[in-house]
Order: structure tokens, then C-alpha cells, then sequence
């Protein structure tokens, strides 16, 4: 049986499945369609506006945890990094959507930066639900640049969407997450990866579309990005700020060892490529996927031992 749903299947699936209709799109146009067309932008914008779940972070009911797990879910390192990793998206992704002319491109992306805010309130409630103690919130100005702010923020998220689906997987597998909690989160998980197969459309059809002499600086802009992200992940990876400093960076990635279940770097990067590509399978196959952080895991696992 196919993972690609019709229109009328997918509206169906709108209306008495959440999970399912958030997992599942299909374009309501046959044929073709080429990269960097009217029809390519109105497809990807399409996909986050229809996929959008209406769930309200205010109405969750957080379930009661065993004291144990409780003592895991609070023993975390990382809430502060990740309330505020969601904060700086949020505004610099709505910054950007302010800037667009275009009336469906800026619902997609104003979409995108209301989804981001609400990651944000559901693990501040989350927090309170359960007693941890945050830091004090920065202030989190608009960019200066805003399509700098917006391309760094996707670029982050492909990265670390990409580490997060294995770990969420692997917490699950473990149990060091308990079933109700990953059920709850399921759906924020799932929009990352809507929102970064988002953000990988809107580049190709951005370059596409852009004067040919404006491509040499956006490749140049794109390389610094890559540079500076790497560099931030370097550090994410020798620790957290024990002073509650809060890196730029989504919080899953930099601990593995502490949600996971231990699992051995070949196997991480494994679980990984198969949660990216569990996770965009059920949408249409003529959108672009994110292609470069699984190409390197991929050559990754080309010099690891089994």
C-alpha cells in the first residue's frame, strides 16, 4: 500500500486523525513540476498550511510521571537551551515573513514562526507542569538582517531535526521517555520535519528565482552559515554552560548519551536515516527533501566498523 495519499483521502484523514493528516500530503496537482516555478512555491506553501495540527499547548494534559521518570525528565540539562532555542526562531522566522510580498509564501512562513512560538509555550508549560526551574529569559530582539536570521534558523533546524528523530526514537525505545510523554510530543517532532522539508523547497525555489549575479553571495552566505553552525555544534558537543548559558542550538543533539540509550555512533547515525526517512515519506514525493546532513551520515557509515 502506498505512503502517498490523494487529496480527498488526505481531507479525510484531516478530520479523524490529527497524527495522520500532520504526516500526510499529496498535491492537489498531477504531472511534473519543475523547481523554481509558480507551481513548485504554491506546493510547498500548500504543505505547511494544509498539514498545520490546531492542537493548543494551554489544553495539553501532561500525564502524571512515575518518580523515576519524573527524575529523568527533570535531571535534563537542557531546558533552559531549548525555551530559548525556540524564542530566537520564532521571532527571527517571523522577522523574515514580515519582509515577503508574496501573500501565500508569507501565510507559509508566518506559519512556520506561529509553530515555532507554540514549541515554545509547550515546553515552558511542560516545565511548569513538572517543577523545573528555568533561568531568566533573554530578550529576544528581531534580527538586523532577517533573511540571514530566517536562512540560519532552517539550515539549524536541518541539522539538528535530523539528530533529533533518532534520538526521540531512541528515548522511546528505552523508556527513558514514557509512552504518554512521547505521545504528547509526537506532533512537535513531526512539524520540525515539516518545517525543514519547508525550508528545503523555499531555497531551491529562492536560488531558482533570484538574478543569476545575486547566486555567488547567497552561496557564499549559505557557506558561512554552514561554517558558523558547525562551529556552535563543536562546542554544544563539549558540554552545556554550567552557568545555564543557553547555546543557539536545538537540545537533543548534544545528548545522546544522556537521553538515548547509549547506542554506539554507527547505530545512532542508522536510527537517524531511517527516522528522516520514515518521517518524510508520506509526503509528496515530487518535494524536495533535505538531502545533505543524511548524504553525511551516509559517508559517515562508509568508515565505521560494523
Amino acid at each position: 500500500m502506498s505512503d502517498t495519499l490523494t487529496p480527498d483521502d488526505a481531507k479525510t484523514r484531516t478530520v479523524d486523525n490529527p497524527d495522520a493528516a500532520l504526516r500526510h500530503w499529496t498535491h492537489d496537482v498531477r504531472g511534473p513540476v519543475r523547481i523554481g516555478s509558480d507551481e513548485h512555491r504554491r506546493m510547498f506553501c500548500r504543505m505547511l498550511l494544509d498539514t498545520h495540527n490546531p492542537y493548543r499547548p494551554a489544553v495539553i494534559d501532561w500525564p502524571k510521571l512515575a518518580p523515576d521518570a519524573l527524575r529523568r525528565l527533570t535531571s535534563l540539562p537542557i531546558w533552559d537551551i531549548a525555551v530559548q532555542t525556540e524564542g530566537r526562531a520564532s521571532i527571527r522566522v517571523k522577522t523574515y515573513a514580515a519582509t515577503v510580498t508574496d501573500p501565500l509564501l508569507r501565510e507559509a512562513i508566518e506559519m512556520d514562526g506561529d509553530e515555532e512560538a507554540r514549541h515554545k509555550v509547550v515546553l515552558s508549560k511542560l516545565v511548569e507542569a513538572y517543577g523545573i526551574a528555568l533561568a531568566p529569559e533573554p530578550a529576544y530582539p528581531p534580527p538586523k538582517r532577517p533573511e540571514w536570521a530566517w536562512m540560519f534558523t532552517g539550515y539549524s533546524e536541518c541539522i539538528d531535526s535530523f539528530f533529533a528523530f533518532g534520538l526521540f526514537r531512541s528515548a522511546q525505545e528505552s523508556g527513558y521517555f514514557p509512552p504518554e510523554l512521547v505521545e504528547t510530543f509526537e506532533p512537535v517532532i513531526q512539524e520540525e520535519a515539516r518545517h525543514i522539508l519547508f525550508f528545503t523547497n523555499w531555497v531551491a525555489w529562492h536560488r531558482k528565482t533570484m538574478p543569476w549575479w545575486r547566486r555567488p553571495w547567497h552561496s557564499l552566505c549559505v557557506a558561512v552559515i554552514g561554517f558558523l553552525l558547525v562551529w556552535e555544534r563543536l562546542a554544544i558537543a563539549r558540554g552545556i554552560d554550567a552557568d545555564g548559558v543557553a547555546h543557539d542550538s536545538n537540545f537533543l543533539p548534544a545528548n545522546r548519551e544522556v537521553i538515548g540509550d547509549a547506542l554506539k555512533p554507527r547505530d545512532m547515525l542508522e536510527l537517524c536515516l531511517q527516522e528522516n526517512d520514515d518521517r518524510m515519506r508520506g509526503y509528496d514525493p515530487r518535494l524536495l527533501r533535505p538531502t545533505f546532513v543524511p548524504a553525511l551520515a551516509r559517508l559517515a557509515l562508509r568508515f565505521m566498523k560494523k
